[in-house]
């Protein structure tokens, strides 16, 4: 796995750990980097997005998003089982909810996206492709 990569966001650098973003001739690509667990969507992946998600919708040179996975097997194989495993009840709920909205702000943001699909998309990885 590539070391953190970061971008400026609001006047704030924002340094990523799981997921990789470049933006090249108005594209910018965003890949899940968590290949030793074909991409699962923990927390940290989720926040991570969420703050892609945000820079890409407010950088006006931005004009469409691509979304994919690194490594062979997966797109993002959904959720990091070993975290759900450590949640609660009420944990699981609020992180579904936290999921949800991250996504639903890349249906809403108005720009174009491409889900760039190299293998499995489960659970809440179909649920970006499908977004």
């Amino acid at each position: 796995m590539a070391g953190p990569q970061s971008i400026i966001f609001d006047g704030e650098l924002m340094a990523y750990e799981n997921l990789l973003y470049d933006l090249k001739d108005q594209i910018a690509r965003i890949t899940f980097n968590r290949p030793n667990v074909l991409n699962a969507l923990n927390r940290k992946t989720i926040e991570e997005l969420g703050h892609c998600l945000n820079a890409a919708r407010h950088d006006d040179s931005v004009r469409v998003l691509i979304l994919t996975g690194s490594g062979e097997k997966a797109f993002i194989a959904g959720a990091d089982i070993n975290e759900l495993a450590q949640r609660t009840p009420i944990d699981g709920k609020d992180f579904s909810l936290f999921g949800q909205e991250i996504i639903h702000r890349l249906e809403t943001m108005g720009k174009p996206s491409i889900a760039a699909i190299n293998g499995f998309a489960l659970g809440g990885g179909c649920e970006l492709a499908l977004a």
